[in-house]
């Protein structure tokens, strides 16, 4: 729910709650077009239960023009085991009033300087809303499709069990790589992929939650198991660069592209390498 009023310049928080499938991921694509408003930055959290996820973001934002505004334009990106896809987030109305006291015209007083922040809950359940119809549009369509195309006989039906961890893992690189997002200035969506792969590969790797982590619960996990090959160093470095690119619009070269691009080659090949069997001694 928003908040009756702000003042002009001041902090506003929009709360983005999103109800989903364990097996899904919620992210606020980076905002472009604001109007008149000013992204300050946002803040994610995610509680895991057992049939049912729920992702909550919390979006900063600065008015920067007086009167009733929409919030801006902003969308969440859905990634899952069939890909990734975007979902608009609904705008809602904010009444944006001046610093200055009411009867400031016929006192004549001066400006007041802007307050320290201060936040102001903005709540939004209309995404949530949204989600569940699609989730049930989804659900009814896949059973139809499913009825109707049903055998008239029980047939067996052959499942190709999934390829090698380490295999997954390559591919997606190498794809990343082909797409050669750096060289045209795309670094935040490449850096976002490359620490998910990296991520998704050492949870799965090592048997915990590795994508929902912050930067020092997933170096403080690793550090508390046994990763033979695993080069922590440049890896703890890495995710902090990732961290600074990805959040506070720092813009690396494309020489550090590739060498975070090498890292996480170096990371499965190096890890992969110690879990082989040591050969067998010479007689």
């Amino acid at each position: 729910m928003l908040a009756d009023k702000v003042k002009l310049g001041e902090p506003a928080t929009l709360e983005i709650v999103i109800a989903h499938e364990p097996g899904q991921r919620y992210e606020l694509k980076t905002p472009s077009d604001l109007g008149d408003f000013d992204y300050l930055g946002q803040e994610r959290s995610r509680v895991d239960g057992a049939a049912q996820s729920t992702t909550t973001i919390l979006v900063k934002l600065a008015a920067f023009q007086l009167g009733t505004l929409d919030t801006p334009a902003l969308e969440v990106e859905i990634t899952s085991a069939g890909g990734t896809g975007t979902l608009p987030v609904p705008r809602v109305k904010l009444e944006v009033v001046s610093t200055l006291p009411a009867d400031a015209q016929t006192k004549g007083e001066n400006l007041y300087d802007v307050k320290a922040p201060e936040e102001v809950a903005i709540r939004s359940w209309r995404l949530l809303y949204i989600l569940a119809g699609v989730l049930a549009a989804l659900a009814l369509g896949y059973a139809l499709v499913r009825y109707l195309k049903r055998p008239k006989g029980a047939t067996p039906v052959y499942v190709a069990p999934p390829e090698p961890l380490r295999v997954r893992v390559t591919k997606a690189l190498d794809g990343l790589a082909k797409e050669n997002l750096p060289a045209k200035g795309e670094f935040k969506p490449y850096y976002f992929r490359l620490s998910e792969i990296v991520r998704g590969y050492l949870g799965e790797l090592y048997g915990f939650e590795a994508l929902e982590s912050t930067t020092p619960e997933l170096l403080n996990a690793l550090r508390a198991r046994t990763t033979p090959g695993l080069p922590m160093a440049d890896l703890a470095v890495f995710a902090e660069a990732s961290d600074f690119i990805r959040y506070a619009r720092q813009e690396p070269s494309v020489d550090d592209c590739k060498t975070h691009l090498e890292l996480a080659y170096r990371i499965v090949h190096a890890t992969q390498a110690a879990l082989l069997p040591p050969p067998p001694a010479k007689p």
